[in-house]
């Protein structure tokens, strides 16, 4: 049995889950909502403020879908009540980050600034001049927007510029050395 699948899924007040026949889960919080189709052979009930996933048999497939299924729901319920957010540091002589309106304006260092508008569903924030924070209540939304952020200019490791993750460790190296 997958120890991720088998664990329940408490859902928290304010939030409610609604499964229909054909295995579409729809999560209501307040924060938005979330629906998403899940795969027809696992089984989804809720009862009891608490979601259950289970499997029909021990194939292969069958087990991969099973903690698949819980993750994804579990992740919708987290979305609708806290919400996720991933935060982005820009290193680097004049990288700076600005908001116009919806519209976040990054200075990487090109010759023109890099526009990027605000998809429904994701806010931009920018905590310090070199810091965004991108918030939204679907994680994998969130993270796909930040991935495509830093995409422009990802960090070097030499001299540690670019675009980085607020947890990310970049490992230096050491440049060349001259003739002895």
């Amino acid at each position: 049995m997958s120890r991720v699948g088998r664990q329940p899924i408490a859902i928290p007040a304010g939030a409610t889950v609604t499964v229909s026949p054909d295995n579409v889960v729809t999560v209501k919080g307040p924060k938005g909502q979330l629906v998403k189709a899940m795969h027809k052979d696992i089984t989804i009930t809720v009862e009891d403020n608490t979601i259950t996933v289970t499997r029909p048999n021990d194939e292969k497939q069958n087990r991969a879908l099973h903690g698949l299924t819980r993750a994804l729901i579990n992740n919708m319920v987290i979305g609708v009540t806290q919400g996720y957010q991933k935060t982005l540091e820009l290193v680097g002589v004049g990288y700076r980050a600005t908001l116009q309106g919806k519209k976040l304006v990054l200075n990487l260092g090109f010759s023109h600034p890099v526009e990027f508008e605000a998809v429904p569903g994701i806010d931009f924030e920018i905590l310090a001049a070199n810091k965004i924070a991108i918030k939204g209540i679907d994680k994998e939304l969130v993270g796909d927007i930040a991935a495509d952020i830093r995409v422009w200019r990802k960090p070097e490791p030499y001299k540690g510029k670019g675009i980085k993750y607020d947890n990310e460790v970049i490992r230096r190296k050491e440049g060349k050395t001259g003739k002895k």
